[in-house]
C-alpha cells in the first residue's frame, strides 16, 4: 500500500512563495533541506523548490487544487486578505462548513475548509 506522504511545488520565486505558505497556513514545521523549503503539515509535507524551466505563473491552476483542513477558517481568511491574497472564491458557509479558494503567489488554487462537527460526524459514521 502506497502513502501519500508530500508534494513538491517548483517556483521561479520559491521564497516567496515559501513565506505566503508559513505565514498564512502556519505549518507544523518549517525546515530547509538542502535546496528544498519543507513546511509540513499535519503528516504531509509541502516541499517548495526553484526551476527555471517553468513560467512565474501556474498556467492551468485548476488542474490541481491544494485543501487544507484548517480550524479557524476565518482567521485563515483574514490572514491570506492581509497579505493581498486574490480569492478565486470568498469564504462562504455551506451548510455549517465554510470554504474558500484562494489563489497562492504563484496562481495555484488553495483551498481552505472548516467542516462543522456534523459534517464530521457523517463522513466518519461513512467510513464506518
Amino acid at each position: 500500500m502506497a502513502n501519500l506522504d508530500s508534494m513538491l511545488l517548483a517556483s521561479t520565486d520559491p521564497d516567496r512563495l515559501h513565506d505566503w505558505y508559513a505565514a498564512v497556513l502556519e505549518p507544523h514545521s518549517d525546515d530547509d533541506v538542502d535546496s528544498y523549503r519543507v513546511l509540513r503539515f499535519g503528516h504531509f509535507h509541502l516541499l517548495i523548490d526553484r526551476r527555471d524551466d517553468i513560467g512565474p505563473k501556474a498556467t492551468d491552476a485548476t488542474r490541481m487544487i491544494i485543501n487544507f483542513d484548517v480550524e479557524d477558517a476565518r482567521a485563515v481568511a483574514a490572514r491570506m486578505d492581509a497579505r493581498g491574497t486574490e480569492w478565486l472564491a470568498p469564504l462562504e458557509d455551506r451548510d455549517g462548513s465554510l470554504f474558500a479558494t484562494a489563489i497562492d503567489p504563484d496562481g495555484n488554487h488553495v483551498q481552505i475548509i472548516q467542516l462543522s462537527e456534523a459534517h464530521r460526524a457523517a463522513m466518519a459514521a461513512s467510513e464506518s
